[in-house]
C-alpha cells in the first residue's frame, strides 16, 4: 500500500490504518460498527479513528477465493 509508505502521512492515520488492518485480520473482516455495502455485502467500510474522524477505509471479503483473503480497496483520509 503506496500510502502506508508516504512520509507527509500523519503519525495518527498511520496508527489508525495499521489499527484497522490488524482488526481486519483478526475479525475475518467482521468488525464491530463496519458497514456493508447494500449491493455487494463483501464490500465493507470502517471508519478510521476517534468516530470517523481520520477518515474511511474500505475493504472487500473474498470468501469464495482460494485461500480466502480480504483486499483494502480504498482509503479516504480527511
Amino acid at each position: 500500500m503506496q500510502l502506508m509508505m508516504d512520509p507527509a502521512l500523519p503519525p495518527e492515520a498511520f496508527g489508525a490504518l495499521v489499527a484497522a488492518m490488524v482488526s481486519i485480520s483478526e475479525t475475518a473482516g467482521m468488525i464491530p460498527g463496519s458497514t456493508a455495502s447494500a449491493r455487494w455485502p463483501q464490500q465493507r467500510r470502517l471508519a478510521l479513528g476517534e468516530e470517523g474522524a481520520l477518515g474511511l477505509a474500505e475493504y472487500v471479503i473474498v470468501l469464495d477465493a482460494d485461500p480466502p483473503h480480504i483486499l483494502m480497496t480504498h482509503v479516504l483520509l480527511y
